[in-house]
């Protein structure tokens, strides 16, 4: 199950949305009212944590020194 953010579509005008989480299947659609109140909700699309990666790829984890805000000078990349 995973949980989604929805925010409700307030039917009258000034009226700020809620935000409410729902949890969900990923194969289930969006839901289109509030499960409770009936009230009309969409899904709101929330960044994420994690790293993508592609194949066996492996991510360049350690900084160079023309990348690094100090230049290598503070020690922070030494050599491995």
């Amino acid at each position: 199950m995973t949980t989604y953010v929805y925010e409700t579509i307030p039917l009258i005008p000034g009226v700020p949305p809620e935000r409410i989480e729902l949890r969900q299947s990923m194969g289930d659609a969006p839901l289109t009212r509030h499960p409770e109140t009936g009230m009309p909700i969409r899904r709101i699309i929330t960044g994420g944590y994690g790293l993508m990666g592609v194949g066996d790829r492996k991510p360049n984890l350690s900084p160079s020194a023309s990348s690094h805000c100090c230049g290598a000078q503070c020690g922070c990349c030494a050599a491995n």
